[in-house]
């Protein structure tokens, strides 16, 4: 009788035990990491959205625009993006450019990027209607703030996140502008819909006019926030061309330009295992010699997939997701480095 009451006692621990594991992990975004009130993803693994392709075009030369719709699609505000699962599992980040009123309903373009890492040429190929897609809820780090007016610039597919934040500051009864600019006229998406909003829309066609004229950015009134979406170059140039530095908002497509780079080392410390990581490489790069199951998917510092916990050592950080809270005990692998000779990961 005593052991059989041993037996339920500990099987019923194991269960209490199994329960409140499941429910961590469930709770963590990057399990075996501790859960975060705020996760770095903004999203829970397990969750997953699931919608339907029910419209596909090309608004212009090489762009696909989607449209997705599902009762399970929440609502978002402008600037928001989303991570996309493509059909062979790789995931991409696209900003939604519909109309935050319409529930249930999203819009994303893609650009074929002829030269990229695969993901747009995937999305242009198999991307169809009818297609079922997975998704994780929307994240916002090119949030609209409120202003009396505004100077938005666009560089190609960087029109996206502006679309809706036109739209709202149309709403809001502010004062704005747009400069616009592209390749080519043919290359640049959404302009039947800009031609709505008059003059206050310039159009430059670099085949056309050439450059953008940025100079109107340094005499914006005091108050104007700029908010600039589009290839490095001509974010530079903005943060340049504006007087004050607090005035401008960012957003990238890409991981920002590199910095200086020096090789480190980093020790696994579940092994004590020491990878040496080369100026021109990753840490993601390095590591994954070793062990390569470890996770990552965007290599670009933005889906947090390769984070990571440090146990010891100091990280330069160079990703666009953690905030210092987050930054204080973990990095991302793929674009983060180590800030002197050497760092503890626990892996």
């Amino acid at each position: 009788m005593k052991r059989a009451l041993a037996v339920a006692a500990v099987a019923g621990a194991a269960a209490l035990t199994r329960r409140a594991l499941l429910k961590r992990v469930d709770r963590s975004p990057l399990w075996p990491l501790p859960a975060l009130e705020n996760p770095v993803s903004g999203y829970s693994p397990r969750r997953t959205l699931r919608a339907v392709v029910v419209s596909r075009t090309e608004p212009a030369e090489g762009v696909l625009r989607l449209v997705l719709e599902s009762d399970e699609l929440p609502a978002w505000t402008p600037g928001a993006h989303v991570d996309l699962t493509l059909p062979s599992g790789l995931v991409r980040q696209y900003s939604l450019c519909g109309d935050p009123a319409e529930a249930g309903r999203w819009t994303i373009a893609v650009r074929l990027v002829e030269d990229g890492r695969g993901g747009s040429r995937e999305a242009h190929e198999r991307l169809v209607e009818g297609a079922e897609l997975q998704l994780r809820p929307p994240r916002n780090r090119f949030e609209l703030e409120p202003a009396p007016s505004y100077a938005f610039v666009a560089g190609g597919i960087g029109i996206t996140p502006i679309l809706p934040m036109l739209r709202a500051a149309t709403a809001a009864g502010a004062g704005w502008t747009l400069l616009y600019g592209g390749r080519t006229r043919a290359s640049m998406p959404f302009l039947p819909e800009l031609a709505s909003y008059g003059d206050r829309v310039t159009v430059t066609a670099e085949d056309e006019a050439g450059l953008p004229d940025l100079s109107p950015l340094a005499g914006i009134r005091p108050g104007t926030l700029v908010y600039c979406c589009g290839p490095e170059p001509l974010m530079r140039a903005v943060a340049e061309a504006v007087p004050d530095p607090g005035a401008v908002r960012l957003e990238r497509f890409a991981a920002a330009p590199p910095a200086e780079a020096k090789p480190f080392t980093v020790e696994l410390a579940r092994t004590g295992t020491a990878v040496e990581v080369a100026a021109d490489e990753s840490a993601l790069a390095a590591v994954r010699r070793v062990l390569p199951d470890t996770p990552y998917s965007c290599g670009q510092g933005f889906c947090g997939t390769c984070r990571q916990r440090v146990v010891a050592g100091r990280v330069d950080h160079r990703d666009d997701l953690l905030t210092d809270g987050e930054r204080a005990g973990s990095m991302l692998l793929c674009v983060s480095r180590a800030a002197a000779d050497r760092l503890t990961l626990d892996l």
